[in-house]
């Protein structure tokens, strides 16, 4: 009798489970959750479950209650081979990865192999930061979807803006050893050598991801160049710590980043960051829409994170009209329905290109200043915006050439 009741409850239960997983739809985040680089990955899922709630507050995924899951995968391809697995497994059929273009190429391999061998079950992958051009170009898939600006077009921003800059004379180059940092350096030189030929690379440096715990000896390197500037597309504790031995050694030049803003940077350079940290991106501090203004102050005092991922934003309330405009929640459906989509965004249109699955949006240079209205991390600084470079200006041809289901 009791065995019964054990079975009939076990039953109830599975039941149940599947009407909720049905009534729900799940995107699995896989990403460095604990860790030295735990900070990046903590900011953007807390950001995910924050634009969540407004989805669900106007009309879910097609009606469906949408929900974020965390799988922490340490920055490590492998792992998040194990984790990517375990999303499947549990029937998520959406991934959004982006701390670092080593995984996401692990992630692209393995998704397209998964949907070339189970029809039906097909698993879509949305990428949030993981910016090798190479994903939209010569490795572009169906599959993949990516909301941030890749390496070459942030590049392109950035130089049209060291193109007016005289001042600007000997740049330093120091990245991240992988992929993505290889990708900065070679696209800054091509791009400097394009756009500002009398431009020097005086000093060329690439470290190990998330090893490094003190860049005093990298800020000499830099100090005894005679570099006026320096070129970084460091993420996570490596753009907090390289900014903030720059501080501490009083080198007094502009730091000109992709991820300066990122969780930790400002707190820990303050005053000595001022008029030095340069950032490309879609965001910046200034918040001149009100509602974005009211994001950042509400996410702020309800989870101790900075609004700093418009892109996420911009990638849920891309997935909620793709599903609508599909009527479906499938991934299949809904990667039609992206392809060319647009939306409205605070500070532009954004439109996912066809061609590629390249997002399309403007970018913006901003400075790091103190008396900034809405301050970062409990501070009053903030990035102030001193340039805005269109969308039509940032997009770069692809090479791509799309194999699409049929």
């Amino acid at each position: 009798m009791i065995r019964k009741l054990l079975r009939a409850a076990t039953a109830s239960l599975l039941i149940t489970g599947a009407a909720q997983a049905e009534d729900t739809v799940r995107i699995a985040l896989i990403d460095p959750l604990t860790g030295p680089m735990a900070a990046a990955g903590q900011s953007a899922i807390e950001h995910l479950k924050f634009h969540a709630e407004h989805i669900n507050e106007t009309g879910g995924i097609n009606g469906k209650k949408l929900e974020i899951v965390g799988l922490d995968n340490k920055v490590n391809p492998q792992e998040s081979l194990v984790q990517l697995q375990k999303a499947i497994d549990d029937d998520i059929r959406f991934v959004t990865q982006g701390m670092g273009s080593s995984v996401a190429s692990a992630l692209l391999t393995a998704v397209d192999k998964h949907n070339t061998r189970n029809k039906g079950e097909e698993v879509l992958y949305l990428n949030m930061a993981a910016v090798d051009p190479a994903f939209t170009n010569e490795r572009c898939s169906f599959w993949h979807f990516r909301f941030d600006a890749h390496v070459d077009m942030k590049m392109n921003a950035l130089t049209d803006w060291v193109e007016n800059q005289p001042d600007i004379k000997k740049v330093y180059l120091i990245n991240q050893d992988y992929s993505f940092g290889r990708a900065v350096a070679s696209s800054a030189r091509r791009m400097l050598e394009e756009k500002r030929p009398d431009v020097e690379i005086v000093g060329e440096d690439f470290h190990p991801l998330a090893k490094v715990k003190d860049f005093t000896p990298y800020i000499s390197k830099i100090q005894a160049s005679g570099a006026d500037a320096v070129i970084t597309g460091n993420w996570g504790q490596d753009i907090t710590l390289l900014v903030k031995s720059a501080a501490d050694s009083g080198l007094d030049m502009p730091f000109l980043t992709y991820y300066g803003a990122m969780a930790g940077v400002v707190t820990q350079v303050g005053d000595a960051g001022v008029d030095r940290i340069y950032q490309v991106n879609e965001y910046y501090g200034d918040f001149e829409d009100p509602e974005m203004a009211e994001q950042q102050v509400r996410m702020y005092d309800e989870t101790g994170w900075d609004y700093y991922w418009l892109r996420l934003s911009t990638m849920l309330d891309m997935l909620q009209k793709a599903a609508e405009k599909a009527d479906s929640t499938d991934p299949v459906a809904i990667a039609r329905a992206m392809e060319g989509l647009s939306v409205e965004t605070p500070t532009g249109t954004a439109v996912m290109r066809a061609e590629d699955h390249q997002m399309q949006l403007p970018l913006f240079i901003s400075v790091l200043k103190d008396d900034m209205k809405y301050g970062a991390e409990g501070t009053d600084f903030n990035y102030h915006r001193i340039a805005k470079i269109d969308r039509e200006a940032v997009s770069l041809p692809t090479s791509c050439k799309m194999r699409r289901p049929r």
